[in-house]
């Protein structure tokens, strides 16, 4: 494939590969955290950073490219799943699966209960926390009002906490 002439290729293509290696990883382990499926993620996050090199020009400009990066991978990983859930069932995920998205563990832990999250939960967790996005943010990439990020956030940690409060009063 014969190379596009010009100068603004070979910037596009460093501004990409710079905005990738700073955020490729984390985009990840933020959708496995919110999928729950580490495979899914991976291919998520892969289409979600081709569709941005496809767009980087207009995607570079955004104030926060990652998060544009994220909410494009949910996106297509929930019509994904709804196209699979239609055609076939999914087997189920192997929670081990989790360990290399979150770093050990804990990271099983946290997939395991953040599951148990309804999924509009579980996103503003993920943003919020893991992807250290504003309130404001949050509430712009996912299309909501401030105070729905809000009580979802609010909501969420909650039941994080009562969950995680349970399971030591009962031994776990």
């Amino acid at each position: 494939m014969a190379r596009p002439a010009g100068r603004a290729q070979p910037a596009k293509a460093l501004e990409f590969e710079e905005f990738y290696r700073s955020h490729a990883d984390r985009l990840y382990r933020a959708l496995a955290l919110t999928l729950g499926d580490t495979h899914l993620a991976k291919e998520a996050t892969d289409e979600a950073t081709a569709r941005a090199y496809a767009r980087w020009p207009t995607v570079s400009r955004l104030e926060n490219p990652g998060g544009w990066a994220y909410r494009v991978g949910l996106n297509w990983a929930t019509s994904w799943r709804r196209k699979v859930r239609r055609e076939r069932p999914m087997p189920p995920s192997d929670p081990r699966e989790g360990e290399p998205a979150t770093g050990g563990s804990g990271g099983v832990e946290a997939l395991r209960l953040l599951a148990a999250l309804p999924v509009p939960q579980r996103v503003v967790i993920v943003c919020r926390v893991l992807l250290d996005m504003s309130t404001v943010e949050t509430a712009r990439l996912l299309g909501v009002a401030d105070g729905t990020v809000k009580s979802r956030l609010a909501r969420g940690l909650s039941a994080l906490r009562s969950t995680l409060t349970e399971e030591m009063d009962n031994g776990r």
